[in-house]
């Protein structure tokens, strides 16, 4: 499996949505990503990618693409 299909498959699990929702998704767009679901998205990507995100960075985590930016800039993930 691929970062990005890691990636994809952490938000269609914990968000619930679908692919064709992932671009241009952001925080609270839909109503799985509140506080709550947003603190699970970063406990399952922490895991699928064995990584301890920052306090700052899960506060800037703010839509899907701003994540893999987070994501490769921080982390060293490639996309």
């Amino acid at each position: 499996m691929t970062n990005l299909e890691i990636y994809n498959n952490a938000f269609i699990e914990c968000l619930g949505v679908t692919e064709d929702q992932l671009a241009g998704l952001k925080y609270q767009d839909v109503e799985s990503w509140d506080s709550v679901g947003h603190m699970g998205l970063m406990a399952e990507l922490e895991d699928a990618f064995d990584i301890m995100m920052d306090t700052d960075d899960i506060i800037d985590f703010s839509s899907y693409e701003k994540g893999k930016e987070i994501l490769s800039s921080n982390y060293e993930i490639e996309f």
